[in-house]
């Protein structure tokens, strides 16, 4: 009750100080003896007292404008933090951080999103971008990491997870087109990676950027075999078997990120080296490598990325175990890999 009497209070005293000044310039000039004369300094007093209540109506339209605007974002912020709730230190013997990083520093939404969460069939990890930012971008992530949620319990198979994903996007895109909101061009690009209990790792990968994989001092793609289209613009294929990508052995760590880490430009225009970055940090726990890929963006972009990053860590402290097959054969590649999809 209070809250609200002080809310009221507030929109009165917002209207109430414009219409005060403007009654006190009216009044001034329709009243005051001084007003009426024709002579310099008559004028220039009545300019004077215009200019004051000018400027007072200024500055207050501006508070109110930056008093609003903070509430936005603070109410933005809280809707996406609900989304992108922070995740656990560590799950199922897998060591684990993640964060984001705005290209803008007053923004508080953007469109990356990404989870962890163990079930029955294994540690199901998403990363994605959607396209744009804003309300809109937080309305999408919301329906695929709400369908993630629910699907990785209830599908047996990577790729079932991938077409609930699919039909949630396609839904909620329906929605919003009944509301006149333009999505033609609206997609997400999803990375879903599947890792089992002896490290053994699948994936499914709809126009995402493929993960690194630190392994001791090397910093080798997860696979460079081509992905899929994005979700959104094209129908996924009838068949989805997911894709071996070998091992993630103890003591090794994958980083698993969004575009804007490596089109991050410096002053010249050159690229930020995401896979030297790594190597820098090989061997670290997850919150080192996240903070020392972050410190060099920073510094490489003069503290001004130009997209929206986010990173999620996985390190595999689990006890060691035995896992057949070679590493290298598991590993898909082809001769000539198309580039990933770009926002």
């Amino acid at each position: 009750m209070i809250r609200i009497r002080g809310r009221v209070s507030r929109r009165v005293l917002s209207l109430g100080l414009p219409t005060a000044w403007g009654a006190v310039a009216v009044t001034y000039k329709l009243t005051c003896p001084l007003a009426q004369q024709t002579g310099f300094e008559a004028r220039l007093a009545t300019s004077a007292v215009f200019f004051a209540v000018g400027t007072g109506l200024i500055l207050h339209v501006r508070h109110a404008l930056l008093r609003e605007l903070r509430q936005v974002r603070q109410v933005a912020g809280a809707a996406q933090s609900a989304l992108l709730r922070p995740l656990p230190p560590r799950v199922e013997g897998l060591d684990i951080a993640a964060a984001q990083l705005s290209a803008d520093r007053g923004a508080s939404v953007g469109g990356d999103l990404y989870e962890v969460i163990a079930t029955e069939h294994g540690v199901r990890v998403v990363m994605g971008d959607v396209r744009g930012h804003g309300l809109a971008a937080l309305g999408t992530v919301a329906a695929v990491l709400g369908s993630f949620r629910e699907a990785v319990h209830d599908e047996p198979e990577l790729g079932g997870v991938l077409r609930r994903l699919e039909r949630a996007l396609g839904r909620h895109l329906r929605e919003r087109a009944r509301d006149d909101d333009p999505v033609a061009e609206e997609f997400v690009t999803v990375l879903l990676l599947e890792i089992g209990r002896d490290g053994d790792v699948c994936a499914l990968n709809c126009g995402h950027p493929w993960p690194n994989l630190l392994s001791g001092a090397r910093v080798d793609p997860l696979t460079r075999a081509d992905p899929l289209p994005p979700l959104g613009p094209f129908p996924l294929p009838p068949e989805l078997p997911p894709m071996q990508c070998g091992y993630l052995l103890p003591g090794e760590t994958l980083v698993l990120h969004t575009d804007g880490a490596e089109d991050a430009r410096d002053a010249h225009g050159r690229f930020f080296s995401l896979p030297e970055a790594l190597a820098k940090a090989a061997g670290e726990p997850p919150q080192e490598v996240l903070g020392s890929v972050f410190a060099g963006v920073l510094r490489h972009a003069a503290g001004a990325p130009a997209d929206d990053i986010a990173l999620l860590v996985l390190r595999n402290e689990r006890c060691h175990r035995h896992a057949s097959g070679a590493r290298g054969t598991a590993r898909p590649a082809t001769t000539s890999p198309q580039p990933t999809t770009h926002l």
